[in-house]
């Protein structure tokens, strides 16, 4: 294994101790339950992360992002329309890479449904999170090399334009402020890409069956330990947010005109 440079001792040793090949990052969980009400009626019988761009469900572009980078198992959670997931993928399996589902009867958003897969990571140190219903394909690469030598529990992947910018970063680009809420505008603002790196020591910060997004987590840890959040600037390549009618059909056109 490539040696980095001033590698956290802590990093260094668990690396030093995997098999030969073992890859950094391992699992990739793909947030796939949100119900997708800005884009009704199209997500009325189909969770957003379905919907056809260019031909073939949105997350499939994910995956394909996340199988580049050497992951080798993915978790998707599921609440809206669960049934449709298995039609998409009734091999559970992506170009050769193993799909989880993991179904939410409530749905328990971003940091209850992180949670809610801790039992699936027993084997894992951490976990690539992904957003199920954006197109990009940034160097995910970085992202991984930015938390390995930043030795965080979190490295957010950002992008310095973009709305909504309520991320605020120091001059050492580690996050201080998130929608303002600590009242610390940092060094510049910056949009938070809805992907990000964590690792599993990060879930006992969550409780059980308790629907939270993970942003006010993120704050609390700010808030105790300042500097305790890393990021990313990832600004190279496309990024889209499905997150109207309008915006559908914008990804539509410009994955076409990439070849996404």
């Amino acid at each position: 294994m490539m040696e980095i440079e001033n590698e956290p001792e802590e990093i260094r040793k668990i690396n030093e101790m995997k098999p030969p090949n073992t890859p950094f990052v391992k699992t990739a969980f793909v947030l796939g339950a949100g119900l997708g009400t800005r884009l009704r009626p199209l997500t009325e019988t189909c969770p957003k992360p379905l919907l056809q761009v260019r031909g073939r469900p949105l997350i499939t572009y994910a995956l394909d992002h996340l199988r580049s980078v050497g992951i080798r198992r993915f978790i998707i959670n599921t609440h809206h329309c669960a049934n449709r997931y298995e039609e998409a993928f009734p091999d559970r399996q992506w170009r050769g890479i193993p799909i989880i589902f993991r179904y939410e009867p409530i749905l328990l958003d971003t940091g209850g449904g992180l949670k809610n897969i801790e039992d699936l990571l027993i084997e894992d140190d951490r976990v690539l999170v992904y957003n199920g219903d954006i197109l990009t394909d940034f160097p995910l690469e970085r992202l991984i090399a930015a938390h390995r030598t930043q030795g965080k529990e979190v490295t957010l992947a950002l992008r310095s334009s973009g709305e909504p910018a309520n991320v605020c970063i120091n001059d050492r680009e580690e996050v201080c402020d998130m929608r303002f809420l600590l009242g610390n505008p940092g060094h510049r603002r910056c949009l938070f890409t809805g992907i990000y790196l964590v690792e599993k020591t990060f879930l006992r910060r969550l409780k059980p069956s308790d629907p939270v997004s993970v942003v006010p987590v993120l704050i609390d840890m700010l808030r105790e330990q300042p500097g305790s959040v890393g990021s990313v600037i990832l600004d190279e390549g496309i990024w889209y947010d499905i997150g109207s009618l309008e915006a559908y059909e914008e990804i539509n056109r410009a994955a076409f005109r990439t070849g996404t």
